[in-house]
């Protein structure tokens, strides 16, 4: 029933509208997965889930997104494994093995583009990647950091990778890049520390100066570190355009559990659940949902996830519900912010790990 969501935009569904057709395929996918993953039946039955009782999207069970790092959760035949992501952690931390079959992948980059299509238009643009090739040379086994690269490729007309091998900028390519596409629109991805890390750090250093007011700045998690050096969002989007004019920012969360269902942010510096996707902030006594403006536990409910039972998980991460259809960039659904991680979490985005070592 996936076909079904992709007759619409990924924001053009109200609320009520929207959760109708997610009910109808979580309801779909809980029951796939209880039939075809013997771990996930286990939970389900030690929970006592009766999936037929299912009548919100409130209502279908999940369950902590650790259980990844502990279990082999897939709902496929080994032999029908395409890929294999992996979480990011620190030295030392289990991480997660998330699989995907041939059909789940597809899914995953279809929407991607569909999510990024609505904040960037359809026309493929010329990519920077603040990372080194490195990141992605295995495909079939890779962190969810060069995952979300791979994934990025659908959108970049080219992408350039800014680092090398040993995570030093490669300046004349870089300044080449960026005199060659100045005052035009492009991309430059980056998790949020190393942009700022090895990028805005190098800019300041440069004698010449970049008119990057048409590009965009795609990000995704890493405030950790960056609030440790007392560097809040607004002053990491002040200073980027400060020495370079930059203005364009795509901040976006997501997890390695649910590749492709990100939670992108609007002009007016909102996350948006799109259709694909929610976002149910839970009490932390009792995992009750919580009200617009009170923060909580946050679970992400995806359809995507066919190949394993990634489809309803509670996360290791607090925010709160900013409100419902009505942000002023007009876009329909939830729109919400992450506040950080709950109390003795592991440290696990992408960007935090990798700060860690600075």
């Amino acid at each position: 029933m996936i076909e079904d969501f992709f007759t619409h935009s990924p924001y053009e569904l109200s609320q009520p509208e929207k959760e109708k057709l997610l009910l109808t395929e979580l309801r779909a996918l809980t029951h796939h997965h209880y039939n075809n993953c013997r771990p996930y039946k286990n939970i389900l039955d030690a929970m006592g889930t009766d999936i037929e009782r299912i009548k919100r999207v409130e209502d279908v069970p999940f369950f902590p997104v650790r259980m990844f790092k502990e279990l082999d959760l897939m709902s496929i035949p080994r032999d029908k494994i395409f890929k294999v992501t992996t979480s990011s952690g620190t030295t030392g931390q289990k991480v997660s093995r998330v699989y995907a079959d041939m059909e789940t992948a597809m899914i995953q980059q279809k929407v991607l583009i569909k999510i990024f299509g609505d904040f960037l238009g359809k026309k493929r643009l010329p990519m920077l990647v603040i990372d080194s090739a490195e990141t992605v040379r295995n495909r079939q086994l890779f962190t969810a950091r060069g995952a979300a690269i791979i994934g990025l490729q659908m959108i970049a007309s080219k992408q350039i990778f800014a680092l090398d091998k040993d995570m030093e900028l490669q300046k004349e390519m870089v300044c080449e890049f960026l005199r060659e596409h100045a005052g035009q629109k492009f991309l430059i991805f980056g998790f949020t520390f190393m942009a700022w890390q090895h990028f805005y750090k190098e800019l300041l250093k440069m004698d010449e100066r970049f008119d990057l007011s048409e590009a965009f700045l795609m990000t995704s998690g890493g405030w950790k570190k960056l609030q440790s050096e007392s560097v809040s969002r607004e002053e990491f989007k002040a200073r980027f355009k400060e020495v370079c004019g930059l203005g364009h920012f795509l901040d976006h969360y997501g997890m390695a559990e649910q590749i492709g269902a990100i939670n992108a942010e609007c002009e007016c510096g909102h996350l948006h659940a799109s259709i694909y996707s929610d976002i149910i902030p839970r009490r932390h006594r009792d995992f009750s949902p919580c009200e617009v403006g009170e923060p909580g536990i946050l679970q992400m409910v995806s359809v995507l996830p066919h190949s394993y039972p990634g489809h309803s998980i509670i996360s290791e991460d607090e925010g709160v519900l900013l409100g419902i259809d009505d942000c002023p960039c007009g876009r329909k659904g939830k729109y919400f912010e992450v506040l950080g991680r709950i109390k003795k979490a592991e440290l696990r985005g992408c960007s935090d790990t990798y700060a860690a070592g600075f």
